[in-house]
Order: C-alpha cells, then structure tokens, then sequence
C-alpha cells in the first residue's frame, strides 16, 4: 500500500483496496487493520464493502501472531 494522500502515488493503494473489495463480494471474508487503512476506506468509500474495519494495526497483527490481548480475552471470558 503507498502514499495515497498523494495523488501521485494513489494508484496502488486504490488498486488494492478494489481488489479486496471484489473478493469480499465473492463471500471472502476481508478485515483491514490499522489507522493509515482505515483511512483509506473512508477516502475510497469502502468501509461498508468490507467484511470488518479495524484501527487496531498493531494489536491486530498480535491477535493474528496468537498473542492473548487482555481486552479480547475478558471478552470471550464472559
């Protein structure tokens, strides 16, 4: 994913995030993770074509690495 506050660099960053878009309408399911991305789905109007939206970037990829997140773990404790 590039600079796509920039114009100029753009083009990638929209390429693909409408690659993750197509592969969410075929039943894929799609998380974005992180602010930058986040941010991206807004600019692109993307948010709503996607499966889930998360600013988390770091503690996504800790969720992802299967690193117990105190928050997640009191969740599924209940």
């Amino acid at each position: 994913m590039g600079v796509f506050e920039f114009e100029n660099f753009a083009n990638g960053t929209k390429g693909v995030m409408d690659a993750v878009v197509d592969v969410t309408k075929t039943g894929a399911t799609t998380i974005i993770g992180g602010g930058d991305t986040a941010t991206c789905c807004v600019k692109y109007d993307t948010e709503d074509k996607v499966s889930h939206v998360s600013t988390g970037g770091g503690a996504s990829l800790e969720l992802l690495e299967g690193k117990v997140l105190p928050g997640v773990d009191a969740l599924t404790s209940v």
